[in-house]
Order: C-alpha cells, then structure tokens, then sequence
C-alpha cells in the first residue's frame, strides 16, 4: 500500500510540474545545452559565415565571468563601473567545438545596433555613455584565428541607443531612431547628414514604446518602419513618407514593450511582388516601469501585406501571451517564436511568468504548434539565431544592470540549441546536402548547385531558400530576410540521386549584397545551409 500511494503521489508531481512548466510529453523539437558558460550574457548576437558566432555584452557592468587574455585589459578612464577592467564583454562562439574566445570591445555597447556589411564584416554602432556615437567592426576569420574588434575613429552623427541597423542595396547601412533620435543617417554618410522622421517623433509616448523600430527592406526598394502600434512607408532617397498603414490593434509592440517582426519570406512563385509583414507580441502600455502586479502581456499577432493598394491587418491569436519573444525564420519557412515572458516588460526584473515552450508559426496554414519546453528561463536580454545547420542558437538572458548569478531569473551564461523536428533523424532519408555549389552569386546570372539525397525524390523537387545572417538584439533580428528561389531540378549527370538546381537572385533590392546561407529543402526538410556571397 505504501509503494502505491508513493507511485501516485510520484505520477501527481509529475503531472503539476509538467502542466506548471508546460512540459508536455510528445511535443515537438529539442533543447540541447552548448556551452555551460559563454563568459558573457549575450545581449547581442550575431553568426558569421566562418560558422562563428559574434556575442556581445555591454560595458560599464564590472568583471564579466571571462578574462581577457595575454595580460591585456581594458583601461578606460569614461568607464563608469570599473576604468581597469581585465575581464572580456565579448566573445566568439565557435559552432563546431562549442567553445568561446575573449574578444576586446572599449566603449560601451549597451543597447546598440548592428549589420553586416557587404564584406561579411559586422558593423556595430551607438549604444550608451562612452558608446553614444561610436562605430565598431568586426571582421570575422577563422576560429583558428584571432580576429577583433576595431573602434572606427568616425562616429555617427546622433547618438543612437535603441536603433535599428538595416544594410540595403547601394551598400550603405541605415540606422534608424533611438531614445528620443528621431531622425536617420547612413553609414558612410557620405556628407549627406542625418533626416529628422516626423513619424519617429509622433509615436514617442510617455513610455518610450517606440525605440528599437522595426525595419524591412520592401521589393520596391522603400522601408517599412513600425514603431509603437503604427507604421509608414518611407522613400529614404527622398526622405518621403509614401504611406501611412493601419494602426495595428492591441498593445504597443516596441520596446519597452518588446513585440517582435520578421519579413515573411518573399517567394518567387509571386515575382517577389508580395510583400507581408509579421509583428507578434508587446506588452500592456502601463506594463514599465513595474507597476503592481504586472499584467500580462500581448497574446496576438498581426499580419499584414504591405505592398497592398488597401492594406489591413489581419489578427491572430497565439497559445500563450508573450512579450520579448525572438522571432527566427527557418529554413522551411515557417516563424519560430523562442524566448520570453507571458507577464510585464522589458526591463530590470520587470517581467514574470517565463515563456518555457517555443512556437512555430506557418504563414501558409495560419496555425501555430507549441514546441516542447526549455527548462532555462530566457527573459529580458536574450537572443535566437539560425545557425547554418538548422538548429537555433540561444543565448544570454540578464534582467539586472549587474551580473547577479543568485536569486530570481540570474544572470543566464549557459548557452543552449533548440532543434526543429525537421532535424529528428527520421527524416534523414529525405534530407538534401549540397555536394558542389558555388560560393558566390552574382545578381541576375543563373547558378547552379548539385545537391544528393538517400531516399527517392519526391514530385516537388528540390527547392533553395536564401536566408540572411542579421544581428539580434532586444527581440528584434536587424536584417532578418529569406527569399524563396526559383529553381528547376534536373537529374545530374546520370547519376542516380545527385541533382542539379537551377536558380538566380534577382537583383540586390531583393537580397542586399553580403553573405546568406543557402539551404535546399526536399518535401520541406532542410539540408545544412552552404555559405554564398551574393554580390554585384
């Protein structure tokens, strides 16, 4: 009797505990821990195409939990915590040994922006105090190598803390906004200064709820720009507002209330003529600062087609309300939301009630599907990025100014991998992998890859998707962008399950020139994504 009742109090914790943190049996996907201490909590990340991945802390924070090395250390006179600081506040994650090296980073990085430029360098600008107007670059090599960070003696022209980065076509990379910046410039300026944005302005409320604006690059070649629950289309060549949508219904879903957007990917079934943007999440409009009892947060997403003559949004509602939720488009593509809290906002300790279980969104079904649970909370401060083999790289997770490894929601140094069910090894049969490609591409000039699989092809054929590396931060991916290409699938060279595919990148308004990884899929399983330079 005894041995029976402890089985049945047994099976009851098991049940409260798995309905408590949503860690239902049977739910797709994977967590697998990387790293069990990055050095830094990673406020900012980005991947490199030498299968790096660039973490980014801020300074002014004291000693983080890795030190620089070869004696080298950081004498800063401005530094407001600590002006001799031995300790690294950024490092570089290699993907394949699950191991960081210390990088050197001087001014402080605290809420900045970034994008790859058109080299594959990572360019990094604004941030806080010292970093108000500083640019940075980052030249990745390989993990063999000891590549750093270099402080361009140019600086921007406004400070920026809290903008967007976003690379275009002519090369430049325009950074947008930033708390109370309501302008633009460019990057190199090229004497043309800055643009104040009337719109940047009208939608700063008392909250600040429009910093960290989303920015999508249309095929039109104008910018989409969200702040707070409203939206234009900008000609940044004439610095026009062409358009004005819909105020989108609901909470703000900026920072602090901390939504997320992505570009649905643009398919060339349409020419690439269709353009549609996605925004999920944010926050109640009083949830910062902490007011009591911190309400719960957005539980909606809005569509909407931003090429239409008559635009509206469409609204849905997603399993869980969730605000600082990472949105990542993967390589089938399909929206994964990662990351979060279902409670508050961004902030100091300003959010509860961790959002455990991911999401997976499929823009052709409109449905989504609850993905198994994580056991870490990754709340204010905590980032998700593709990696080139599918899997989706978490990281960081602070919600004190300080690192605090005790207590509530502490400082979040392990690094951990989310993997799709499109990698369980079922699938394997039908797994493509590229076995010649080229690394570059040029704008409008065919190209071709020979791809092999195990199993029998199917009557859909092979297909290439195009996706862009951006810089995430603050729950918003700058640059996030992926392109359906055409393609045709012929048998190649006799040989019985080697194909050849076809395809071409249209022009750089489509797809700025820089580094994108190229995955081929086969009845919607992907391959490990191939690194190409799209270029002129």
């Amino acid at each position: 009797m005894g041995y029976s009742r402890l089985l049945a109090k047994c099976i009851i914790f098991t049940f409260v505990y798995e309905l408590l943190y949503c860690r239902v049996r049977g739910q797709p996907g994977r967590f697998d821990i990387l790293l069990q201490n990055a050095g830094v909590a990673s406020m900012h990340t980005a991947v490199t195409h030498y299968n790096t991945v660039i973490f980014l802390d801020r300074t002014n924070i004291g000693s983080s939990q890795i030190n620089l090395t070869n004696g080298v250390c950081r004498n800063n006179p401005a530094d407001r915590v600590s002006t001799h600081d031995c300790s690294a506040h950024s490092v570089v994650f290699d993907i394949a040994s699950n191991t960081v090296r210390p990088l050197f980073i001087f001014t402080d990085t605290w809420c900045s922006s970034g994008a790859f430029l058109p080299n594959g360098t990572l360019l990094q600008s604004g941030g806080d105090f010292d970093g108000f107007k500083k640019v940075r670059y980052f030249s990745p090599c390989p993990s063999t190598s000891s590549c750093d960070w270099i402080e361009s003696g140019k600086e921007l022209l406004a400070g920026r803390w809290y903008a967007t980065n976003l690379l275009l076509p002519d090369l430049r990379v325009i950074t947008v906004g930033g708390r109370a910046t309501f302008s633009y410039e460019f990057v190199p300026d090229q004497g043309l200064g800055q643009f104040f944005l009337q719109f940047l302005s009208d939608t700063n409320d008392e909250y600040n709820d429009n910093l960290y604006p989303f920015v999508h690059l249309l095929p039109d070649n104008n910018l989409f720009i969200f702040a707070n629950k409203d939206s234009i289309l900008l000609n940044y060549y004439t610095n026009t507002v062409i358009m004005r949508y819909p105020t989108i219904p609901g909470e703000p879903r900026n920072y602090p209330c901390a939504g997320s957007s992505v570009l649905l990917p643009l398919d060339s079934a349409n020419g690439y003529s269709v353009a549609e943007v996605l925004v999920c999440g944010g926050a109640n409009k009083f949830a910062f600062p902490y007011p009591p009892g911190q309400p719960g947060a957005s539980q909606t997403c809005g569509r909407m087609v931003v090429t239409s003559s008559n635009p509206s949004w469409l609204m849905q509602t997603m399993p869980m309300r969730r605000n600082m939720g990472d949105m990542v488009l993967l390589p089938n593509s399909k929206v994964l939301i990662i990351n979060g809290a279902q409670n508050g906002s961004q902030g100091w300790m300003d959010a509860s009630n961790p959002c455990y279980n991911p999401i997976i969104y499929d823009p052709l079904t409109s449905m989504f599907e609850v993905q198994v649970a994580t056991t870490i909370a990754r709340v204010y401060h905590s980032t998700a990025n593709l990696l080139p083999d599918g899997r989706i790289l978490v990281a960081g997770s602070n919600t004190h100014q300080f690192y605090t490894l005790t207590g509530p929601f502490p400082t979040e140094l392990r690094v951990e991998a989310f993997s799709p069910a499109y990698l369980d090894p079922s699938n394997n049969a039908q797994r493509p992998r590229f076995v010649n490609y080229p690394t570059v591409v040029r704008f409008g000039v065919s190209f071709s890859v020979d791809v092999a699989i195990s199993g029998q092809l199917s009557s859909g054929g092979i297909k290439l998707n195009l996706i862009s590396a951006p810089y995430t931060t603050h729950s918003y991916s700058q640059g996030q962008r992926q392109l359906k290409l055409a393609g045709s699938t012929t048998l190649s060279k006799g040989s019985s399950r080697i194909y050849t595919v076809t395809s071409v990148v249209p022009s750089a308004v489509l797809a700025p020139s820089t580094y994108y990884m190229l995955f081929a899929l086969h009845n919607g399983i992907p391959s490990t994504a191939v690194w190409v330079l799209v270029s002129f």
